[in-house]
């Protein structure tokens, strides 16, 4: 399986340069997309740097800063691979994990698998406002679309690129999340779900996601259940 690896970035020039490393090492057929979602910190700088000695990863400047939805749905435009993921440019999560997702995909002959951040023994130190939102939106997610999913708003969602370009997203910001979920749910498939590791950072590190974004995508879910299928 080739992957094409969707990559928005917005302010991470402490972290950008190893997730880009690390992705790199995982050993699956690969292309990479970065799209810069107008940083300010000097990422672009350091990713403009990047390009010029590394002619395989693709880099992708936008000229003001449009949100995570915005930019991934860019990056889609450009994907040639068979499947997608997208990767945040923060360390939360290992990119060696898109290893287990392809295998479930390829055992269970399916075109959408997520890394879950619940499933498993192991226990996660995330505030409880953000785990309670999690399990929230997660709950609503399944109550509506009749799924059975344990982690709805997780960053690695491994999904067929045809598949994903047939959903015509058009969220700009973080509800990009239960658009891609509730849209495939939408349209009949399964999607399975994989244990992933993860590592929570706070806003003093550099979280952007918050407790508005959290009902955004809490409205979101209800408005794609209303909606006429595309």
């Amino acid at each position: 399986m080739n992957l094409s690896v969707l990559i928005p970035v917005y302010n991470e020039r402490n972290t950008i340069e190893k997730v880009l490393e690390e992705v790199k090492r995982v050993p699956v057929g690969k292309e990479i997309i970065v799209i810069d979602d107008g940083s300010t910190d000097g990422t672009s700088r350091i990713l403009e740097d990047i390009q010029k000695n590394d002619k395989n990863i693709r880099m992708i400047f936008l000229g003001k800063n449009r949100g995570k939805g915005y930019a991934v749905r860019r990056g889609l435009k450009e994907a040639k691979n068979d499947f997608v993921i997208i990767q945040d440019a923060d360390l939360e999560v290992n990119p060696m994990d898109y290893l287990r997702l392809i295998e479930m995909a390829e055992r269970k002959n399916c075109v959408v698998v997520y890394g879950s951040r619940f499933l498993g023994n192991k226990k996660i130190s995330l505030p409880l406002l953000s785990l309670l939102a999690n399990k929230l939106l997660t709950f609503m997610t399944n109550l509506l679309f009749n799924a059975r999913l344990s982690d709805m708003e997780t960053c690695y969602k491994l999904c067929s690129r045809k598949l994903l370009q047939s959903l015509n997203l058009t969220a700009k910001g973080f509800e990009i999340e239960p658009e891609i979920t509730c849209k495939i749910l939408k349209k009949g498939y399964k999607i399975q779900e994989v244990p992933i590791d993860y590592m929570p950072r706070s806003r003093e590190k550099g979280k952007k996601i918050g407790w508005k974004d959290g009902f955004k995508a809490l409205f979101s879910i209800m408005r794609y259940r209303i909606i006429p299928d595309d």
